[in-house]
């Protein structure tokens, strides 16, 4: 029987978490994107699975709640908006600007199961909230039993 001497470069563990580091910074690339549902969009959304349907939760600060328009169309719930530029008479120029401004939309695809017709928005704090419910056929039924 052969004996191995344990080294690094031998590391199965190693080597999944420089594939996963990888991965996760091609992911990021500005240049690759997973189309209208990928991550690292604006506005930034969580997605949860709510039990009776989907809520949508997206961080949209300090934009007028009636400048923002929620739309879906088959499977795809679209946020669209416009953060409009800081006005100030007193600035002359910038130290660091890192809040964007300008139009934004971004589209996220859906799960089939969902009645996007019945789909409600509110906007609290800069968080906007969409909640989709399940569509009727969807949802589970309880079926009678009876007695023949």
């Amino acid at each position: 029987m052969a004996l191995l001497r344990y080294s690094s470069n031998l590391d199965p563990m190693a080597g999944l978490l420089a594939l996963q580091s990888d991965l996760e910074r091609f992911l990021r690339n500005p240049g690759y994107g997973l189309g209208v549902s990928a991550s690292g969009g604006f506005p930034p959304v969580n997605i949860f699975d709510a039990g009776d349907g989907v809520a949508v939760i997206a961080e949209i600060p300090g934009i007028d709640p009636k400048s923002i328009n929620v739309s879906g169309q088959g499977h795809t719930l679209t946020i669209q908006g416009e953060r409009r530029r800081e006005t100030s008479t007193e600035a002359t120029g910038y130290h660091r600007r890192e809040r964007s401004f300008g139009e934004f939309s971004r589209s996220i695809q859906l799960p089939e199961q969902l009645d996007i017709d019945k789909a409600a928005a509110s906007y609290d704090a800069g968080i906007l909230t969409v909640k989709i419910p399940k569509a009727e056929a969807a949802k589970p039924r309880q079926i009678a039993v009876n007695p023949a």
